[in-house]
């Protein structure tokens, strides 16, 4: 990518307040198992409920699926340099549960876990930091078969599989995040049906927020028990601000309930030991019981030595429809989202950078003695590549700097965060939107598996550079 150095350098400034970031503050770049890997079906690895996912009708663009994706399986060592060029120190990836476990129970995938040992000793040797996530959706379809997340065995069979993982990897890896982005898996998997495992139900997916607490906690417990080495044990969750759109009563309220079905319900509970009050008279109303039983919450309320936060973007909220009722067909209190009126990403996201500062500056007040590192923020555009296959990105370039400006103005405010990951290292598999939707730093040609760096890449490496005082 040094070739690119004079010629495509991106001509968006740094914001003065990313001067104030310290040399020690840790940069990296993130990605996920069956977002990249491909081999969907080499060295023993089973069905997720991705594959099977990407496999129902309708469900994906395109009828788009993981199955080559970007062909990492194959291309690691090439994938490792090119991180290394990034001048990044950290590489948050995620393990793929059914390459190491195939079925969700059982013996080790001895094939599987030798990937990612390949995969941790590259990063090593190029003195990058590997950052270990355990679960990135991609549940062995076995598992969905007997219940999936919403059954309470599937939260000892994660804990099980943590092992496997932390068995094989704990003497060189140091840092382990149980989940991403529980939200996700539970409310767009099992209540909106948008994601895999594509099922609508929302009791179901009540109980399997629970049951992804569970198992982050009973993870947890049994990794650090099992640690001869220094580590450190967090989750990440994706979170935003969510701030009412009017002073009315309605509106405010409508903040607290959108608040505390996306963030506190999760917070709470993995620091406090308890669930919002709030939220669980909200569940009461709706004739739905956290499936809590004698012991679970101080299995889930273990120390976080680090807690990840995705950040994307930010809404404002309302109490009242758009024909003035304030509840919906069902009788449930509206809680809907309302636009800023800010540009937007490629995926329709608003850009709302302040948003970012606020959660943040939130987080740390809320839930004092949590650090923080930022393990996913970035944006998807439409990307145009030339005939090299270079992307011209000032609009991410744009979109990382007034972020990365907003993680240090939160600092600065006394959020306790130390580090940045860049979603994504390259284009790749997104989800329902397939292949539609690029993220990376670094385009990716889907017909040839050439990547290449874009103008992003070049001003993070750049800025990386400038904030350490390389």
């Amino acid at each position: 990518m040094e070739s690119y150095t004079d010629t495509t350098a991106p001509t968006v400034g740094l914001d003065p307040a990313i001067d104030t970031l310290p040399a020690s503050f840790r940069w990296g770049v993130a990605t996920s198992a069956y977002q990249i890997e491909g081999a969907h079906d080499e060295d023993g690895r089973g069905p997720s409920i991705w594959d099977t996912y990407c496999r129902t009708p309708g469900m994906v663009h395109n009828g788009d699926n993981g199955d080559v994706a970007c062909d990492h399986y194959h291309r690691m060592p090439e994938d490792v340099a090119l991180i290394g060029s990034l001048g990044v120190d950290t590489y948050r990836f995620s393990v793929a549960w059914p390459r190491v476990q195939p079925g969700g129970k059982g013996p080790a995938n001895a094939a599987g876990l030798a990937f990612y040992d390949r995969l941790v000793d590259e990063l090593l040797g190029k003195g990058i930091t590997p950052w270990v996530t355990l679960y990135h959706w991609d549940l062995p379809q076995e598992l969905e078969d007997a219940g999936g997340w919403p059954v309470r065995d599937t939260a000892y069979r994660f804990a099980d599989y943590s092992m496997l993982v932390f068995d094989a990897l704990s003497d060189r890896v140091r840092h382990w995040t149980t989940l991403n982005e529980p939200w996700c898996s539970a409310m767009l998997g099992y209540y909106e049906g948008r994601q895999a495992p594509g099922r609508q139900d929302f009791e179901a997916a009540i109980h399997a927020v629970h049951h992804l607490l569970l198992g982050h906690g009973l993870a947890t417990q049994r990794m650090r028990e099992a640690a001869t080495a220094p580590a450190e044990f967090g989750i990440t969750l994706n979170m935003s601000h969510a701030g009412p759109a009017t002073d009315s009563p309605a509106d405010h309220d409508a903040a607290r309930r959108a608040d505390g079905l996306s963030r506190r319900i999760y917070l709470d509970p993995l620091v406090r030991g308890h669930y919002p009050a709030d939220v669980v008279a909200d569940l009461a109303a709706r004739g739905v019981k956290i499936p809590e039983e004698p012991g679970d919450l101080e299995i889930i309320r273990q120390p976080i030595d680090v807690l990840g936060v995705n950040y994307y973007s930010s809404s404002k909220f309302s109490g009242v429809d758009e024909a003035g009722n304030t509840e919906d067909a069902d009788g449930v209190p509206v809680c809907r989202e309302v636009r800023y009126g800010r540009p937007v990403t490629a995926m329709d996201w608003e850009i709302v950078p302040e948003g970012f500062t606020d959660l943040l500056v939130q987080i740390g007040e809320e839930y004092p003695g949590v650090p923080m590192v930022i393990t996913e923020n970035g944006a998807a555009f439409d990307d145009e590549a030339d005939e090299s296959g270079f992307v011209r990105d000032d609009d991410r370039t744009a979109y990382l700097e007034s972020h990365i400006a907003a993680v240090a103005k939160a600092r600065t405010a006394g959020a306790d965060v130390r580090g940045y990951f860049a979603w994504s290292l390259m284009d790749n598999f997104e989800w329902s939107y397939g292949y539609d939707k690029r993220f990376g730093l670094v385009h990716v040609d889907y017909d040839t598996q050439v990547r290449t760096p874009k103008s992003s890449a070049l001003w993070y490496r750049d800025t990386i550079r400038r904030v350490r005082g390389d």
